[in-house]
């Protein structure tokens, strides 16, 4: 797993979120423009006809305010797994979208289900935990960044709405949280300054060399230094030279 690549920005930090979002809207336009309607293709659970809302359902929306809702959260939550997490995001995506899709088609209510808000929820959950877990500062600030943005989230993975999908809210939480478990090895780790390495010696540090051991700086002659120091020590001369008048 290259976690070099965590914490780097790239196009598809931007980029693969701005497809996804699109693909929704394009499927969204098609409904309005076509006047047709694709609730059929969503999640109705426990019965093989339903099943393929696991892959369709993310991307069909009842209306322009259900998916103007999951437009904005969607970006910025896909947009922070594939710029702090980019090592194990498609895992985490790819898995989670069918996980999220399969726990929904066994728990839910009888009825067609749809929207990317089970993608939200696991997206939310498993950057809040992870960073939880991480112990790495950047990671937890990203998590209480989560909770200030999203934490009102949480309301909504109980039956408080019977027009709100909310086994599809409460199956993207789980397997988010599942999922920060999982990969909990699989972090950025943070970078350390050459005193923190286990072979670091102080006695060969050529910046530690110029105090003694109170702590006061010695400035040290070149007879003093070693051959190293001396080679790498840069002199710099100054030479100043009279300009003389010129005559006409």
């Amino acid at each position: 797993m290259n976690r070099k690549t965590d914490f780097n920005f790239t196009p598809g930090v931007v980029g693969y979120p701005v497809l996804f979002i699109l693909a929704i809207w394009i499927v969204f336009w098609i409904e309005v423009r076509f006047g047709v309607n694709f609730n059929y293709l969503g999640i109705f659970p426990r019965k093989l006809s339903g099943f393929l809302g696991i892959i369709f359902s993310p991307f069909i929306h009842s209306g322009i305010k259900h998916l103007f809702n999951n437009t904005i959260p969607l970006f910025v939550l896909s947009m922070a797994l594939f710029y702090f997490y980019k090592s194990i995001s498609w895992k985490v995506l790819g898995y989670g979208f069918l996980f999220t899709g399969f726990i929904t088609w066994l728990i839910a209510r009888p009825a067609y289900h749809i929207g990317a808000s089970g993608i939200i929820y696991l997206l939310a959950s498993f950057l809040f935990f992870k960073g939880i877990f991480s112990k790495y500062y950047r990671l937890v600030a990203l998590s209480l960044m989560v909770v200030f943005l999203y934490g009102g989230l949480l309301w909504y993975v109980t039956p408080i709405d019977p027009e709100i999908s909310w086994e599809g809210h409460l199956s993207g939480l789980i397997v988010g949280l599942f999922f920060a478990f999982i990969f909990k090895k699989n972090i950025a780790e943070p970078p350390k300054y050459i005193w923190e390495h286990p072979d670091y010696d102080e006695e060969e540090d050529d910046f530690m060399r110029h105090f003694d051991e109170h702590g006061n700086f010695i400035e040290r002659l070149p007879d003093e230094m070693d051959e190293d120091e001396q080679e790498d020590k840069i002199e710099i001369n100054y030479i100043y030279k009279e300009q003389k008048n010129k005559k006409d």
